[in-house]
């Protein structure tokens, strides 16, 4: 028998306004001065300079950095790192979505160990833990405020690089819901797909286990329950606080089990033509769903039943089908654009550029946890396919 590894962040807050509670878990991580990784595009909100007011209250400093970008890099890292330092930080507040999330884990790291960050790539690579973090997401959708990886890529090389191991986890994650309230339609859309995305992997993988299967499967049915009334009505409160913890569910499932064959292939497609994470995934879905099914057919049928888009006594192949029918349809209704939109429709570029994005999605690990475990020449049809 293989060892079944659940690892989770020592503390989770979730629920309205659990933001607030960002000093005191900090307080009782011993913080001192703490940097705060945050999006951009939160730089300057009200909720930010709130949680920083709580900080100063609690006699914690805090400083700021947000010089980072989507699909972040090793640069990212660098800078971040180098402010961490620069300050005398003892500790590291995460807010915004996956690319903050990951930097902030990675400066953690890097500050502890010495570089190239390559010298990570791959799994249980890392000597020494960092800092405390604590994660906050800002979208519902990666699940990093619950898992063990982070992504970066190696501007050297040009590769995204998957980095695993525990000592990324987070020690606190807050999923307050209020602060995706503000997603657009298109980003709901594309953060949801991929939750769900991280849920299927998780549940169909070569990894699964007794210990993420009931998480996967809960993640699973909180989607298909609220993703579509989370994008039509971006204010309906109850949908968001749903897809919140779905996201979590996911990323707790996915990161002691395994994600599969779209994350291995998405991983590329995204860094050769700049899609963000949630949406390359989106576009993979139906197809490498139809692509593994018939190596797994009883779990995938499972995952069609536990939504009800078929019954008990449906075989295991109509189940199957009846899913990958549904992810189709549910793309369509959330206006999840085919991959030559994404890639601005240039079929030249397009396949030139396959064979070293089929290199790299095996070179990632991903694909080999697949319940079909494709070829290289494989994996260029599939995005032939999904174009």
């Amino acid at each position: 028998m293989t060892a079944a590894r659940f690892d989770s962040p020592q503390t989770i807050l979730t629920g309205g306004g659990s933001r607030k509670e960002a000093a005191a878990l900090l307080s009782a991580l011993h913080a001192h001065h703490s940097l705060i990784v945050v999006d951009p595009y939160f730089l300057t909100a009200d909720f930010v300079t709130e949680i920083r007011s709580n900080l100063d209250r609690n006699g914690i400093a805090n400083d700021v950095f947000g010089d980072l970008q989507p699909d972040p890099t090793d640069e990212n890292v660098r800078a971040g790192t180098n402010r961490f330092r620069e300050v005398g930080a003892d500790s590291i507040l995460a807010i915004g979505g996956g690319s903050a999330l990951d930097v902030a884990k990675m400066i953690g790291v890097a500050s502890t160990n010495a570089e190239p960050l390559s010298r990570f790539q791959g799994y249980h690579r890392i000597p020494n833990p960092g800092p405390p973090l604590v994660a906050m997401p800002t979208t519902a959708g990666t699940g990093s405020e619950a898992t063990k990886v982070a992504v970066i890529t190696d501007t050297d090389r040009n590769v995204k690089m998957m980095i695993l191991d525990a000592k990324l986890m987070p020690a606190a994650a807050i999923v307050d819901y209020e602060l995706t309230m503000s997603m657009p339609k298109p980003l709901t859309a594309h953060v949801g797909v991929d939750a769900l995305t991280h849920g299927i992997e998780a549940y169909v993988s070569r990894k699964a286990n007794p210990l993420t299967d009931p998480v996967a499967l809960s993640c699973i049915r909180t989607i298909h329950a609220n993703l579509r009334m989370a994008w039509a009505d971006p204010g309906h409160a109850p949908a968001r606080e749903a897809m919140s913890v779905a996201a979590l569910q996911g990323g707790l499932a996915f990161t002691n089990s395994s994600v599969c064959l779209v994350h291995g292939m998405s991983r590329p497609l995204g860094l050769v033509f700049r899609l963000p994470h949630g949406l390359s995934n989106s576009v993979l879905l139906p197809t490498v769903t139809r692509f593994s099914w018939p190596g797994s057919k009883s779990r995938y049928g499972e995952v069609a039943r536990a939504i009800d888009i078929a019954s008990a006594k449906d075989s295991d192949e109509s189940a199957c089908e009846a899913l990958s029918d549904w992810l189709d349809q549910l793309n369509t209704d959330l206006r999840v654009p085919r991959l030559r939109e994404c890639c601005g429709g240039d079929v030249k570029q397009f396949r030139a550029a396959l064979p070293k994005m089929a290199a790299d999605a095996l070179e990632s690990g991903s694909p080999q946890n697949n319940p079909i475990v494709p070829a290289a020449s494989q994996i260029m049809e599939l995005f032939e396919v999904a174009w």
